[in-house]
């Protein structure tokens, strides 16, 4: 008997991910048309609520957009798009009153806001909301959008592909994306939901790594699902490693924001004691993150450590837990005391600087397809993300898509008749063992392989097994009925491909890409992208 899955009614515009970039998209559309925002798993079980540092934005007296624009420039070097960099940074105060206006908390001093200083930044010129800021963000902006009748809001949706020209019942090889397949994880069913319009606003790929600070569902979903559809990927090989994660083993992806070395914290040898930033480079524990990240990965690996230590206990107990306090109380949770001793750190992944390639309206490859956030490559971020521009990226690209939308609304057609999910030649999988098996083979060889520190033949054996899994998860795929589980581990493996393939193809060690076969820079800074 022929098994098939409901097409569920078309709305105006259809956006994949309910974190900062997806909200704000949807705020901005819904003052004329009517929303549907799918999320995996809970509403807030992305990134953004995740995000402790803040949001870069040309606030004080003695800072100009110039220099903002360079700081970013400086650390993605060279690799950023000028015009992607200068829209940003000039719409950032705008993007920071709007949350003022939809209630965030921002920390205050006197009248205006206060601002801290990260790495790599020449000013103080990031907002916070103590040390949980993207938290603050997201219950802001799902309050708002939660009120408002024009958003609708659908958590435990798992999409699987995007609905394109070739699944229209009347066939046609167009690449116009109508919206997406995806599966109901509290009904098992899979839905197929239509749009006018489609954002992708679905994250990075974390989830690729052994050691990442990134939530359980960051898997590449977006940029998987875009690439199948014929879109194309840029600058994948860029993954940005966070110098300073919780090292606890009982503890996972605990992040010690960058803040707490921009405001005197010291990276130590845990033995010796010894300050050893500047024995790397003159900014010391200021130099950006991926001059701090390959420092520490070389002090771990030279000295056979399982980490090094990052000390604030030198400045005031006061001063600390006032700036500190959510960091302060889980440290304190865990019998450290960060007033008075070190805290251990490591490495881990942090952000995917790669991604769907985009342009100033949002717009990919795909006609009816946008994207904004972490899954995309808009040129802001070049080779290194600078600190705290990453939310920044969400609110002014979420933005950008929406009034794109808006102003061109006239020419989105209504979707065509579409195919509803066939699932006539699968069974129940009685093997989960073999997703689980694969995903924790992917996390570990990418680690060890596609790190901090790469070579060609690290990089070559990782494409090896890439492919000896893709046939094996392959033929899993195709004769199992799809699950959460299933769907993010053909997505992860898909995204490990790209990233092992742009990092092939770079030559060079340019920011985060840094290679022991070709430990220089060239001349000219070249995008990665990669052609379906």
């Amino acid at each position: 008997m022929e098994y098939a899955e409901s097409v569920e009614e078309p709305v105006d515009v259809l956006i994949v991910g309910s974190g900062a970039a997806g909200l704000t998209a949807a705020l901005a559309l819904a003052e004329e048309r009517r929303v549907l925002v799918l999320a995996k798993g809970g509403l807030s079980g992305g990134s953004t609520a995740w995000a402790q540092g803040g949001i870069a934005a040309v606030l004080d007296q003695g800072d100009t957009f110039d220099e903002h624009i360079r700081d970013t420039m400086v650390a993605g070097a060279g690799l950023n798009r000028r015009e992607t960099v200068e829209f940003a940074v000039e719409r950032a105060p705008l993007a920071i009153q709007r949350l003022v206006d939809l209630g965030v908390p921002f920390n205050t001093e006197g009248n205006a806001l206060h601002l801290t200083r990260e790495g790599g930044h020449s000013h103080r010129r990031i907002v916070h909301v103590d040390d949980a800021t993207g938290s603050a963000v997201q219950e802001a902006l799902l309050r708002a959008a939660l009120a408002n009748p024009n958003i609708t809001l659908l958590p435990h949706r798992s999409c699987i592909d995007l609905i394109t020209g070739r699944h229209e019942l009347r066939y046609s090889g167009s690449g116009r994306v109508w919206g997406v397949y995806a599966l109901n994880e509290e009904t098992g069913r899979v839905e197929a939901y239509t749009a006018r319009a489609t954002i992708l606003a679905t994250g990075g790929a974390g989830r690729v790594y052994q050691f990442s600070t990134a939530p359980r569902g960051a898997t590449g979903d977006g940029i998987a699902m875009a690439w199948r559809a014929g879109a194309r990927v840029s600058n994948m090989e860029m993954m940005q490693f966070h110098p300073t994660c919780l090292y606890n083993l009982e503890v996972k992806n605990f992040l010690i924001t960058e803040a707490v070395r921009g405001e005197g914290g010291r990276l130590r040898h845990p033995l010796t004691g010894h300050r050893f930033m500047p024995d790397y480079d003159e900014r010391a524990e200021l130099a950006p993150r991926d001059v701090v990240a390959r420092a520490i990965d070389d002090q771990i690996k030279r000295y056979g450590l399982d980490y090094v230590h990052l000390d604030i206990s030198h400045q005031p107990a006061d001063f600390v837990k006032g700036h500190f306090p959510t960091i302060y109380e889980k440290l304190l949770g865990l019998g450290i005391d960060m007033t008075k001793e070190p805290i251990p750190v490591v490495p881990a992944q942090h952000y995917t600087c790669g991604g769907v390639l985009i342009d100033l309206e949002g717009r990919t490859d795909l006609p009816g397809l946008y994207a904004a956030g972490e899954c995309t490559e808009s040129g802001l971020h070049g080779a290194n993300r600078l600190a705290s521009n990453s939310l920044l990226e969400c609110f002014v690209f979420g933005d950008a898509a929406a009034a794109h939308i808006l102003d061109h609304w006239d020419a989105f057609d209504a979707p065509p008749p579409i195919r509803a999910w066939d699932e006539s030649r699968v069974t129940d999988s009685d093997e989960e063992v073999v997703i689980k098996q694969i995903w924790t083979e992917i996390r570990r060889f990418m680690w060890n392989y596609v790190g901090i520190v790469r070579t060609t033949k690290r990089l070559e054996r990782a494409m090896h097994r890439i492919e000896l899994l893709n046939t094996e998860t392959q033929e899993y795929y195709s004769h199992f009925r799809v699950s959460t589980d299933l769907i993010e581990l053909r997505n992860l493996l898909q995204t490990a491909g790209l990233i092992v393939r742009s990092a092939l193809k770079r030559r060079e060690s340019r920011g985060l890409h840094y290679t022991m076969d070709y430990p220089g820079i060239l001349s000219d800074a070249v995008d990665t992208v990669l052609v379906p």
